[in-house]
């Protein structure tokens, strides 16, 4: 079968594939389980210089990727830019942990106790369409460094760089077999690695629905398992924060990559002394945002993946939501959709309460901070947020009562090479980046010497 690949900002063709099936998800388990013992094998020191390679190998690439990444998912150019020069920076980051997988040695009676983290095998990753090659890289990079080998499954709709990143591979000295990418739908490719004997663990990244499911196959087998699933984030602003600033702040942290984040703060919670100047401010940024071609360089918002997606954002605004302000967004080809802030609305209304995906921003009245962090934790979710004041104890009190795995304070940034990324409640199970991806991608052995004279 044939797999065809729409460009969202034309409605055009932009590639046809061959479509994936479970006898092909079958042969890629095979190669990678082929490839597992000598790819283990590799010393930690040769492992890290690979993984270099390959960062400087995309580095090199890093205009042609972003260039097809934006056409592919229809993302602003100087978006898809800073997403691969992140990819880079997450090989790179990577490809300094295998000398650093360090294990314990434990006092004990009797001899000498050590740990080691060993790798697991043969890992499926199963990414989304909204970060292509940006969430790809967050798994593969941490799971080859600890040792495993790789089955990645990119998604239907944008599987372009997840191809260029297995050929350039390959090219930068990875290993046959080490690293597959099998292109097929979520219902049988995405459903027989989650339950193949022979993979030891899936990493999966997009809705909460299909998380379930994942986990269910995985348990089967009792495969480990790490989740990144929805959200429906927070950003809290008090009456003593730069409203002007945290206003400025709030398109972008709903809007950018045109909602089509699960990070997106698109619950706008705003003390009720200071919501009309916010709204001014907000309303003000908003107009002002730039809608059209990703390719042109002056665009901060493209269209969404799809006609039918569009269709699901479009249905949150049938319901009668009150519509404060919209944006504008071009006419013609491409799944175009205006930004859109609604407000004030009630924290039970659907568009409050359910993950939309798209542009569209809720702005929720509280009075006092119970009410405020009583309002963010009220959600199945808990991935990210963003609390706006001066006042620093508050700050740091409001964060620690918030059931959040993410927060910024000032700022409406969550995701670092560096440091860990994951959600609360239903919003994931595990963490990626910084060294704790690494704790998901191996098992630690523990190892008993007696020593005590016969």
């Amino acid at each position: 079968m044939t797999l065809t690949v729409i460009e969202p900002a034309t409605e055009l063709v932009l590639a046809e594939l061959p479509q994936a099936g479970v006898e092909q998800a079958d042969a890629a388990v095979a190669r990678a389980k082929a490839a597992f013992p000598g790819w283990r094998a590799v010393t930690p020191r040769d492992r890290g210089r690979i993984l270099g390679g390959l960062a400087d190998a995309l580095d090199a690439q890093l205009e042609a990727l972003a260039q097809l990444e934006a056409r592919n998912a229809g993302k602003p150019i100087g978006d898809a830019r800073g997403e691969m020069g992140m990819v880079v920076e997450t090989f790179r980051y990577y490809a300094g942990a295998p000398e650093r997988l360090l294990g314990d040695t434990i006092p004990v009676a009797g001899g000498i106790d050590m740990t080691f983290r060993e790798p697991l095998g043969v890992v499926a990753l199963i990414v989304p369409w909204n970060f292509p090659l940006t969430i790809a890289s967050w798994k593969v990079a941490p799971a080859l460094a600890a040792g495993n080998t790789v089955v990645l499954k990119p998604a239907e709709l944008t599987p372009l760089t997840a191809l260029e990143l297995e050929r350039i591979a390959v090219a930068a000295g990875l290993p046959e077999g080490v690293l597959n990418v099998v292109v097929g739908p979520g219902r049988t490719v995405g459903e027989r690695l989650t339950s193949h004997p022979d993979v030891a663990k899936v990493a999966f990244t997009g809705s909460t629905e299909v998380g379930r499911r994942v986990a269910e196959a995985a348990a089967a087998s009792i495969k480990r398992v790490t989740l990144e699933l929805g959200g429906k984030s927070a950003s809290i602003v008090f009456a003593d924060a730069d409203i002007e600033r945290a206003a400025a702040a709030a398109p972008m942290a709903v809007f950018g990559n045109a909602g089509q984040d699960c990070c997106a703060r698109s619950r706008i919670l705003v003390e009720r002394s200071v919501l009309d100047p916010f709204m001014a401010e907000l309303e003000r940024h908003v107009l002002a945002l730039r809608v059209g071609d990703p390719l042109d360089e002056d665009t901060e918002i493209g269209p969404l993946i799809s006609s039918s997606h569009r269709e699901t954002v479009a249905s949150f605004l049938s319901d009668g939501a009150p519509v404060a302000f919209r944006g504008s967004a071009p006419e013609g080809p491409g799944y175009w959709f205006a930004p859109t802030v609604l407000g004030p609305i009630d924290s039970q209304d659907r568009a409050a309460r359910e993950e939309i995906f798209g542009p569209i921003a809720c702005v929720i009245p509280f009075t006092g901070e119970e009410e405020a962090i009583r309002l963010a934790n009220d959600t199945i979710y808990g991935l990210s947020g963003s609390i706006w004041t001066r006042d620093g104890a508050r700050a740091l009190r409001v964060a620690r009562l918030l059931d959040t795995g993410v927060l910024s304070i000032n700022s409406n940034t969550s995701v670092r090479v560096t440091t860990p990324f994951g959600g609360f409640k239903q919003s994931g199970v595990g963490r990626e980046l910084g060294p704790h991806a690494l704790e998901h991608y191996t098992e630690v052995k523990n190892v008993y010497y007696a020593t005590e004279a016969s």
